[in-house]
């Protein structure tokens, strides 16, 4: 059984970074697909970045240029290095990882934005 368990929310004020990680532990697969998303009061799930096991990305609009995803193999991590954060961002952020024809999904992690 894959476990996700992440880390690296918190609160900030406009403007400032914050790091969050995912790390999977329990996979006898390899890893395709790894991402982030969030969920806003009142608000459905989102996608906010995705990236392949060979390194491809895509992200929301809205995060382009202040969000980048990235990937550790070795370690089974993914991360999402946000910057410029606004408090539109603020939101439960969630990992996602698809390991052989399985998907999984973490705990979520609270990003909370003041103005």
């Amino acid at each position: 059984q894959v476990q996700l368990v992440e880390s690296g929310g918190g609160l900030v004020q406009g403007g400032e970074s914050l790091r969050l990680s995912c790390a999977a532990s329990g996979s006898d697969f390899s890893i395709n697909l790894m991402g982030w998303y969030r969920q806003a009061p009142g608000k459905q799930r989102e996608l906010v970045a995705i990236i392949t096991s060979g390194g491809r990305t895509n992200y929301e609009d809205s995060v382009m240029g202040r969000f980048t995803i990235s990937r550790d193999n070795s370690k089974n991590t993914v991360y999402l290095q946000m910057n410029s954060l606004k408090p539109e961002d603020t939101a439960v952020y969630f990992c996602r990882m698809v390991a052989g024809t399985k998907g999984y999904w973490g705990q979520g992690t609270q990003v909370t934005v003041s103005s």
